[in-house]
């Protein structure tokens, strides 16, 4: 990801008055002293760009502008310049303080609006003094949910605009092209395990298989399909090695011994867990399993309310195999459907589904909301796997950052 060119990046700008903290703001959220800091207005002179990978929305520039209330035939000129960034910005920042919103910051926003850029307000320096209401319900008046905080203080405000980005981030770079993007090439054979069992309805197929099944199609592969009982017969039968197995995460257990060391291995729920979510932040959750206590409470997500059966993966499986794993005492907590519960204080981990029944923005946003309580995530695929030994190998297809650490 560090070498995708700028122009497929998204592209925030950081717009606002000399010294409302632009520039702090853009180091906030680098997490280095990418722009020149200072009290004295019109420090930033031309625009400062980064560019980054910044987990979960993936390959972004960020832009520190000049203000847009410079002064002077020099001031007038950075201004230009300032302007120039509106034709290459994807979201639009625009940062001011308690004295709040006024004819700059509105031209701004009609601006944005007038191109369909979706705007994220700031108002920054609330340690120094808040916000008035009435300011606040002005600039309400625009923007529904203002970020306040006091970056040079305190700089939770990256978590808090990271939620934001995920919401109104153009869909184009929410959604990847392609379930197997990056892992399959044309003309790969790939073939896919799907036990047949009491969560395959009579005739028909989990979503998650049809769609991975379509998309190696779109990709111009080769797909074979078998069941995990007839799998060492069908890789037999090939003349080659197949350039990925795809299994369903619940017969992970034969399925990785009957499928040779060499062939790379991964299962549907972690494919969604990648296209769906951020596949880094889960499998970093995973490893919470193994410091699991007595009494500790893990939440279960389910994204649809399906039918639930009699060895049903969330409430059977699961639950086994982490007890199993950790030998400890856990208390299951189920929660189905698009509510996402309020408060995440009491558990110490969260395992979520596959999400193949709603989008990534949402999945994006539940991250971000264990995030900022510190709670680990992860996914059923990767915690299967990571019960059974055998996540390192069920992730190898990807780029899973720092995965021996």
């Amino acid at each position: 990801m560090l070498t995708t060119p700028k122009a497929n990046r998204l592209h925030i700008g950081i717009f606002g008055k000399r010294n409302a903290g632009k520039s702090s703001l853009l180091n906030a959220l680098v997490n280095q002293d990418i722009s020149i800091v200072s009290d004295i207005a019109g420090t930033t002179t031309d625009p400062v760009e980064k560019t980054m990978e910044f987990l979960p929305l993936g390959p972004v520039v960020f832009i520190d502008t000049a203000g847009v209330d410079d002064i002077g035939d020099l001031g007038i000129q950075r201004i230009e310049k300032t302007k120039k960034i509106f034709d290459r910005t994807d979201i639009a920042v625009i940062i001011t303080d308690y004295k709040g919103w006024d004819e700059y910051e509105i031209n701004l926003f009609k601006e944005f609006e007038k191109r369909n850029i979706p705007v994220i307000a700031v108002v920054n320096k609330q340690d120094i003094e808040k916000i008035s209401d009435e300011n606040l319900e002005k600039i309400k008046q625009y923007v529904k949910t203002p970020v306040l905080t006091s970056i040079s203080k305190n700089r939770d405000v990256v978590y808090k605009l990271k939620q934001q980005f995920i919401s109104v981030c153009p869909e184009e770079f929410i959604t990847p092209a392609s379930i197997l993007t990056g892992i399959v090439s044309p003309k790969d054979t790939v073939v896919l395990v799907i036990p047949i069992d009491k969560e395959a309805p009579k005739g028909r197929l989990i979503l998650p298989q049809v769609q991975v099944l379509r998309d190696l199609l779109d990709n111009k592969c080769k797909a074979v399909v078998t069941q995990d009982t007839e799998l060492k017969d069908t890789l037999n039968e090939l003349k080659k090695n197949p350039a990925l197995v795809i299994t369903d995460s619940q017969a992970f257990a034969t399925v990785s011994k009957d499928v040779p060391s060499n062939i790379l291995l991964t299962s549907f729920s972690i494919l969604f867990a990648r296209m769906k979510g951020d596949l880094n932040e889960f499998y970093k959750g995973a490893s919470k399993i193994d410091t699991l206590k007595d009494n500790d409470k893990v939440l279960i997500c389910e994204s649809c309310s399906h039918h639930q059966i009699e060895d049903d993966i969330a409430r059977v499986k699961i639950p086994k195999l982490i007890k199993k794993k950790t030998g400890k005492e856990i208390h299951f907590v189920y929660h189905s459907g698009h509510d996402f519960p309020d408060n995440l204080d009491e558990y110490a981990l969260l395992i979520h589904c596959g999400a193949c029944m709603t989008n990534r923005r949402e999945i994006l946003s539940r991250i971000m909301k264990c995030k900022n309580v510190n709670l680990p995530i992860t996914n059923y695929g990767i915690a299967i796997a990571h019960c059974l030994g055998i996540l390192k190998r069920a992730v190898a297809p990807f780029n899973i950052i720092d995965i021996d650490k």
